[in-house]
């Protein structure tokens, strides 16, 4: 247990969102159903595990056969309402994450926001005529009725060892990964027994119609700045000021290590909206460092550091994606889904 002294609070919390799925479960809340596919990629923790870059794989890949739309809450932006990302959009109207798979994609598929997600799946699906949408972080939103639940779980912070908030980081108790089709877990090191696999299957426990799948970050060759490229192998050279708004760091620290020993990590919050204060802090940092030096970041807070005049031309984001583990079956079974549906 994490916080075992607010375990006597955690029992409240539990009987809360107990009650609150009961009532969804038996009907008395109600829940919105589509006719067009819509699959949630969410979590039952809080804190990164994993989300925002199976969005983006399912997005990139759904859309090489569908008009393909996602939708998400837009979390820290200073907007509200539905907005649809376009080139006229900042991260402040849209949010980081949103900003991020525009930045990347273009206008491959749809990308929109609106904290409320039932009338924000109507407008986009309708205005958009969008064949199948991609819903980020609603597993607990159950107001919308997925057709597909893919439910992200850490590697090194799994659900089943987790305990419900304010004791632990759950945000529902363990059984609600029980609505879940898929179970991905996910950030696993490179290195993954069969063994362990068998492990985690046997703690997951998944029912008869759910699948368990494991899936890796991968990082870019390269990292960007503004029109330029630097080849990871090169890192070395350079003395590193690594700035991090997310939730989880650890993984990005661990494969950096591999390239340069001369790092000085600043960790920000998940989604902080970066000050002139902030940036005041960051260059008195990066101006202590070596003749030969950058600032290396997350593709997310890549979105909102470029915004400042100063750091535009020395600031570099390193692009992931996700490794999936037996990638075609996973793939296969999403397009089967929506092609059902």
């Amino acid at each position: 247990m994490k916080r075992w002294y607010l375990y006597p609070f955690s029992l409240g919390y539990h009987l809360v969102t107990g009650i609150r799925n009961t009532m969804y479960d038996l009907g008395v809340l109600k829940t919105t159903k589509f006719k067009t596919p819509i699959i949630n990629v969410g979590n039952l923790s809080v804190g990164g595990s994993g989300k925002s870059p199976m969005v983006m794989y399912l997005a990139q890949y759904l859309s090489k056969h569908y008009r393909t739309g996602v939708l998400s809450r837009g979390y820290g932006r200073l907007s509200k309402g539905y907005e649809v990302t376009n080139y006229e959009s900042n991260y402040k109207v849209v949010g980081d994450e949103a900003m991020q798979l525009f930045e990347r994609f273009k206008n491959r598929f749809v990308i929109a926001v609106s904290e409320e997600r039932v009338p924000g799946a109507k407008k986009v699906i309708a205005d958009m005529d969008l064949d199948v949408l991609v819903l980020d972080d609603a597993l607990q939103h159950r107001a919308i009725k997925a057709g597909f639940n893919i439910l992200m779980t850490d590697f090194n912070d799994p659900y089943f060892k987790d305990h419900l908030l304010p004791a632990g980081d759950l945000r529902e108790s363990r059984h609600g990964s029980k609505r879940a089709d898929i179970i991905m877990v996910s950030k696993c090191p490179d290195e993954l027994t069969e063994e362990t696999k068998r492990y985690y299957i046997s703690r997951i426990r998944p029912s008869y119609n759910q699948k368990v799948f494991f899936s890796s970050i991968g990082y870019d060759e390269n990292v960007y700045g503004r029109d330029k490229m630097l080849p990871d192998n090169n890192l070395n050279y350079y003395d590193i000021l690594l700035i991090t708004g997310i939730a989880n760091p650890k993984p990005l620290l661990e494969h950096l290590a591999k390239f340069s020993q001369r790092v000085k990590h600043l960790k920000f919050r998940d989604h902080h909206n970066f000050t002139d204060d902030d940036i005041k802090k960051i260059t008195a940092e990066y101006r202590k460092l070596g003749e030969y030096k950058l600032i290396l970041t997350t593709e997310k807070d890549y979105v909102r550091l470029k915004t400042f005049d100063y750091l535009r031309e020395i600031v570099y984001y390193w692009p992931i994606n996700v490794v999936i583990d037996k990638k075609e079956e996973f793939n296969q079974i999403i397009l089967d889904y929506v092609r059902k549906n």
